[in-house]
């Protein structure tokens, strides 16, 4: 019965969003591909819980404390940034990103492999235009320190870089999964 609810769980997913019929990679690499969104997606998650501790720790500490601590604001702050860093490549991936969908469902297979395929492009060119002034950015950091953690701000910073690096990548892996679908599912029409 869960795997029953769990397959009715995706197709009501992929009914709400018809770019999740291009189909991902499969084999040992979807498999690696995957171990790898879990890893990305279980840091982002510590990241939420770790928020959730140090929000509650910062009430507590308004509540029944004479003074509040001053680290746990910005050690919040923090983490949020990472949390969407760490999250950004798997969320492309999954086309869990914001976008105004008015003509996805009119499109067949091949044409949403296209479109992906487009998207995944631009989010690509951006990212790699963007990913050396990401460094640039995070290297500023080196002789700063954060106000209250007194941590190096390289590392704050150094979440650009991680989040453009991510789009890259995986824009890289849309597009090759978009083109892959269209060899796929243009296959058949040259056979009949």
């Amino acid at each position: 019965m869960n795997s029953d609810h769990k397959s009715l769980e995706q197709e009501a997913l992929e009914s709400l969003d018809p770019m999740a019929t291009v189909p991902k990679l499969a084999g040992p690499i979807g498999r690696v591909i995957g171990w790898v969104d879990k890893c990305f997606l279980t840091l982002a998650v510590v990241a939420l819980v770790a928020i959730a501790v140090t929000v509650l720790l910062q009430i507590c500490s308004r509540l029944f404390l004479p003074f509040s601590i001053a680290w746990t604001e910005e050690l919040s702050r923090y983490l949020f940034i990472y949390m969407v860093a760490l999250s950004v490549g798997v969320v492309l991936r999954k086309n869990r990103n914001i976008s105004v969908e008015l003509f996805h469902h009119l499109l067949g297979p091949r044409m949403q492999a296209a479109f992906q395929v487009l998207i995944c492009a631009l989010i690509g060119l951006f990212a790699f235009l963007v990913l050396p002034y990401a460094w640039q950015y995070a290297q500023n950091g080196a002789w700063q320190t954060s106000p209250t953690l007194h941590v190096p701000m390289l590392y704050i910073f150094f979440s650009t870089v991680v989040t453009f690096a991510l789009l890259l990548v995986y824009s890289l892996l849309g597009c090759l999964e978009g083109i892959i679908a269209m060899c796929r599912s243009s296959a058949p029409l040259q056979e009949s």
